[in-house]
């Protein structure tokens, strides 16, 4: 027995090499500090970055570890790890650190701010003279990866040994699923004591969507008469580029400002501070317009997209605008593919955190099992980045959704648990996110089978954004399931229209034809899928429902044929592995819709 650390319960002896190390087991304080996004800081001003962080190593050693008998069990590059006789004298200690990094990071601009983000956790752990190890040391690890930045995030066994509003503001944030961890984690968020506690939905620490100004077109040959026009053509692509989810759309009132000027990349990139420009000249002739259009990219000052259009004025400042939503298609798919090549053939420390969403998004959509794989690797890369940002948090239940569908899954309960737990954190950092509400009533549908939820939630995500394509899809699809063929159809409908050259238009073709099937319009149906299938023959849904449909209009041979391609794609698929996995089970569609399949050749 020992008693030099207070909790120590016993010394062993440890071969290391040819050398004995005596290591204490005992109960210990592990206080994680992390700091956010080090890469970008790095690379971004190395020198200044490494001065800051070697400051504040610095400051607690000299200060903070002294006040509450901590120490410095070891240094990380780019965080410390620090041990406590218990859990007040972390806590306090982690108060102290996040009091001396605000001070700090008040007089930077926020592109130079390091945030810190930190993780305690309690229990008997191995001590030596140079480290920390154990479970719990694990543990403190992952915690501060759940803490957004400027955050402090604390284990149950920790918070047990805090008494709220006297030692600390406490928020339960749940069940929480960390990598490398089996089993979910209570976690608890905790600020100082007082009347202004610092728990409150921490800002977004990465950008997350690429922006994009658009500035008025110049005429050609210039004249003042036709000013106008380059602006009303400006403020319509904007408009449309702004119902993308995957865009972040620079204002007119913005971007009007640079009408009429000389202005370099390095000027938009200065004042709007944008990823992408469009610009470009157009011609009149009668009733006819010509537009050149041009996308550079403001990073590298290079063209990554050009295009020639043509149209009628008329056209284009009528309702249909067909030349506005073409334009706005083309813009939003060219960076969608600049975006995916880079996140393919960049390492993951030096990519930006909106490439490896929208590549992400973009590969989970294929439907390959390989690149669904990779979309997962590229998606928690966002999630561990950016932990408090609902958009990745979204995605990634949707990501666990469309395995269940799709037919990958291994354990339907536990995808469940982590897309539920994924739209908790979205909705928790954003409870009127527009894409949160409808992804967790997507959630709802197909993993907690509570259909009333998910009907609620895609409510309230179509009243937080009319525009929002994607949910009016989703809540369809939960009409389709129960039965509702008619509004399902038009709730499709609307999708598509609000999205016409949707990147991911064969989700919305196949979703369109499940509406089609429950409507009982076969043909169309049918129709539909077959579009969908022209541009991914992966996705199990649409065979589903194409096989349904042949069935249904007596073209047996034909479904027989469709189910065989369906259980290639997914062998191990039967009735009633459809029925416990598809929402329409308790419902006539249900019923139908897999008497349908088992009758074409899917077995029971």
């Amino acid at each position: 027995m020992t008693q030099e650390h207070e909790g120590v319960r016993e010394v062993m002896p440890l071969v290391h090499g040819l050398s004995v190390r005596h290591v204490e087991r005992g109960v210990r304080a592990i206080l994680i500090v992390d700091v956010v996004e080090s890469v970008r800081l790095i690379e971004q001003d190395e020198e200044g970055a490494l001065t800051q962080w070697l400051n504040i190593v610095e400051q607690i050693e000299n200060d903070v570890l002294p006040q509450f008998g901590g120490r410095l069990a070891k240094s990380l590059g780019d965080g410390m790890l620090l041990d406590f006789s218990d859990v007040r004298s972390a806590t306090l200690a982690a108060f102290a650190v996040q009091r001396q990094s605000q001070f700090r990071n008040a007089a930077l601009p926020p592109e130079r701010q390091l945030l810190l983000r930190m993780g305690i956790a309690v229990g008997s752990v191995l001590v030596d003279r140079h480290d920390v190890y154990g479970r719990d040391v694990n543990l403190a690890a992952r915690l501060a990866g759940l803490a957004g930045p400027g955050e402090i995030v604390v284990s149950a066994e920790a918070r047990d040994q805090l008494t709220p509003t006297l030692d600390a503001d406490v928020e339960d944030l749940g069940e929480c699923y960390m990598k490398h961890m089996s089993q979910p984690v209570r976690a608890y968020r905790i600020g100082a004591p007082g009347p202004r506690g610092v728990i409150k939905g921490s800002a977004a620490s990465s950008v997350l969507l690429p922006s994009i100004a658009v500035v008025p077109f110049t005429a050609r040959p210039q004249g003042s008469d036709e000013c106008l026009l380059g602006e009303v053509l400006a403020e319509e692509i904007i408009r449309a580029l702004s119902r993308s989810p995957n865009l972040d759309v620079i204002s007119r009132l913005s971007t009007t400002a640079f009408r009429g000027r000389q202005f370099s990349l390095v000027d938009i990139h200065h004042h709007l501070n944008a990823n992408y420009l469009l610009s470009g000249t157009y011609r009149t002739e009668g009733d006819r317009l010509a537009l050149n259009l041009e996308l550079a990219e403001v990073r590298s000052q290079r063209v990554v997209w050009t295009d020639r259009l043509t149209d009628r004025v008329a056209g284009v400042l009528g309702e249909d605008q067909e030349l506005i939503g073409e334009v706005a298609a083309k813009v939003a798919n060219a960076i969608l593919s600049l975006e995916l090549q880079r996140a393919r053939a960049t390492p993951l420390p030096n990519v930006e955190s909106y490439t490896l969403l929208m590549g992400a998004i973009a590969l989970m959509h294929r439907m390959s099992f390989e690149d669904f794989k990779e979309s997962h690797k590229l998606l928690q890369a966002v999630v561990d980045r950016a932990p408090r940002h609902p958009i990745p948090q979204s995605w990634m239940a949707n990501w666990y959704v469309l395995r269940v569908q799709q037919g990958w899954s291994e354990d339907l309960t536990k995808d469940g648990h982590l897309a539920m737990d994924c739209t908790k954190r979205a909705l928790d950092a954003d409870p009127n996110g527009s894409l949160a509400l409808a992804i967790n009533a997507l959630v709802h549908t197909h993993m907690s089978k509570r259909l009333d939820i998910a009907r609620e939630q895609y409510a309230h995500a179509v009243q937080a954004n009319p525009n929002n394509s994607l949910a009016w899809l989703l809540k369809g699809t939960l009409h389709a399931f129960q039965d509702q063929g008619e509004q399902a159809v038009a709730d499709t409908q609307r999708a598509i229209s609000l999205s016409p050259l949707d990147p991911h238009r064969y989700y919305y073709d196949t979703l369109a034809a499940a509406a089609y099937v429950a409507a009982r319009q076969y043909d169309l149906a049918i129709e539909q899928a077959r579009r969908s299938l022209r541009a991914n023959r992966q996705h199990t849904s649409t065979l589903r429902a194409i096989a349904v449909a042949q069935w249904q209009l007596g073209r047996e041979e034909g479904a027989r044929q469709t189910v065989a391609e369906l259980m290639r794609l997914e062998p191990g698929l039967t009735i009633q592995k459809y029925l416990r996995r598809s929402p329409s089970a308790g419902y006539r569609t249900g019923l139908e819709w897999s008497n349908a399949l088992r009758q074409a050749g899917v077995p029971d």
